[in-house]
């Protein structure tokens, strides 16, 4: 089957309470990283604003941020990236009323039961989640070509051998635009290369070695000798898991420093804000999102992700994924404000070996 993007519902700007509507109000910024009183903060929604009395979509959107007029246009910024005299859209109304509009039915959705009693509407452990592996099979298949891909990926994907392979696999094939990560996840794939273990068990048999809990902080240490993962993994001879696979193939690998890391490996990222802007260079580009059993990043990345993305003037849903064994994890990204997300409950080794067979 082929997969089709849904269609994209303009607003109808002709309309009466659109002409009628008054253009934004704006106030300056009076001291840097502060926005202005009764500022607009942005949803994961496409959002229209009126200047000039005509109503202008604000690209490269995400939640919780402020919107700037320029002469340049729009722009949406981080509280902490505004600069004094930014002039910030003010108003609290979304419905066009003060020239701000949130679009939240843009997009046209599967027809839903007229049952007003129905039983299994949740996301759990009991959901039967076939359908939702065919679509993102599909999805994935227009997407390599049609798209931009980001993988959001927890340490548990390296504890697995199959599931490494299935992620490399994924890499090779395509499907894969850009990694965005931890330290964990970099040091475990490259313990699992050097040693065959992950935090000190082996990766196929799960069988603890003996001493193999130095394993992760030995490869940490030798890693530091080198001013670069790349340089490492040349230098000592690294011939394939995750991190080899991402250099090999020229996808970006982006790794976030944490309160908690060990070392960390060189090309880490150790301040938040830096990391968080470097991350935001493919969430800007991103289309499909897949969060794999990484709570804390899959929130991060889909509080930076809005629902659409305008690519060739057109626009288009973004569909992010939230995938882990526990329905804790996959719900709290909904609740958090990624209202888009479509929860898959299962265990991450599985998934990812299930994803790669499909995929060709």
């Amino acid at each position: 089957m082929d997969f089709v993007l849904p269609e994209f519902n303009a607003p109808n700007f002709e309309s009466h309470a659109f002409i009628s509507s008054p253009n934004v109000h704006t106030e300056e910024v009076i001291k840097n990283g502060v926005a202005p009183e009764n500022f607009h903060a942005t949803t994961i929604f496409p959002e229209y604003f009126k200047i000039n009395n005509k109503w202008t979509l604000a690209n490269n959107s995400r939640m919780d941020c402020v919107v700037v007029v320029s002469d340049d246009g729009l722009e949406v910024k981080e509280f902490r990236k505004l600069i004094v005299g930014d002039r910030v859209i003010v108003g609290r109304n979304e419905d066009a009323t003060q020239g701000i509009y949130v679009h939240t039915n843009g997009f046209q959705s599967e027809r839903q039961s007229d049952e007003t009693f129905v039983f299994r509407t949740g996301r759990s452990r009991e959901t039967s989640f076939s359908r939702d592996y065919d679509r993102l099979y599909e999805l994935l298949r227009y997407e390599k070509d049609n798209g931009y891909i980001v993988f959001v990926l927890g340490p548990a994907v390296t504890f697995d051998q199959d599931s490494k392979k299935a992620i490399v696999s994924l890499i090779q094939k395509g499907y894969v635009h850009a990694v965005l990560a931890g330290n964990a996840l970099a040091t475990h794939d490259l313990e699992g290369e050097l040693f065959k273990t992950a935090l000190g068990q082996d990766i196929y048999t799960q069988v603890p070695i003996s001493k193999g809990h130095y394993h992760h902080i030995d490869l940490i240490n030798k890693a530091r000798q080198y001013r670069s993962l790349e340089e490492f993994v040349i230098q000592e001879g690294i011939c394939d898991g995750i991190v080899y696979a991402c250099l090999k193939h020229n996808v970006p690998l982006i790794l976030a420093g944490s309160i908690r890391d060990d070392g960390p490996l060189p090309g880490i990222i150790p301040n938040a804000y830096d990391a968080q802007d470097k991350m935001r260079e493919y969430t800007k580009k991103s289309t499909t999102v897949l969060g794999l059993a990484t709570q804390l990043h899959t929130i991060a990345v889909g509080n930076m992700t809005p629902s659409y993305q305008v690519v060739n003037s057109s626009i288009r849903p973004v569909f992010i994924y939230s995938v882990d064994v526990s329905e804790f994890v996959v719900n709290k990204l909904r609740d958090r404000g990624t209202l888009g997300a479509t929860s898959i409950v299962t265990n991450i080794q599985d998934f990812l070996v299930n994803l790669n067979r499909n995929l060709h």
